[in-house]
């Protein structure tokens, strides 16, 4: 069979070795991120699979914008207010102490051994 001239080609689909490596990651990290489906990608049969789509729209997902800055130059930004500490509440149930029991060989060995 041959194809049209006018018949766009196939995306290009890349394997999660490939896009862990453009990416400076593990084939493990991206393999684990399209089995949780937080990642885009093609399934091929039980193949993960991604395209030049996938990959840039990854890369868009996990891009982080610096934080807004001062607008004159030289002049230190004010510093991020702190987070509230959180208190925990206090115990409204007394605690209470658990008793470990005799472990099982001692509890076997009080019938003596059979002869």
């Amino acid at each position: 069979m041959h194809r049209d001239a006018l018949s766009p080609a196939p995306p290009r689909l890349y394997r999660p070795e490939e896009i862990a490596a453009v990416l400076g990651c593990s084939v493990w990290w991206v393999k684990d991120r399209a089995r949780r489906r937080s990642i885009p990608f093609t399934r091929v049969g039980r193949a993960y699979r991604f395209s030049d789509d996938h990959l840039a729209e990854i890369i868009g997902m996990h891009e982080e914008r610096p934080t807004e800055r001062s607008q004159y130059p030289g002049v230190a930004a004010a510093p991020a207010p702190k987070r509230p500490v959180r208190q925990r509440p206090e115990a409204a149930v007394p605690t209470v102490r658990l008793k470990s029991r005799p472990p099982r060989r001692l509890a076997k060995s009080q019938y003596g051994t059979a002869a």
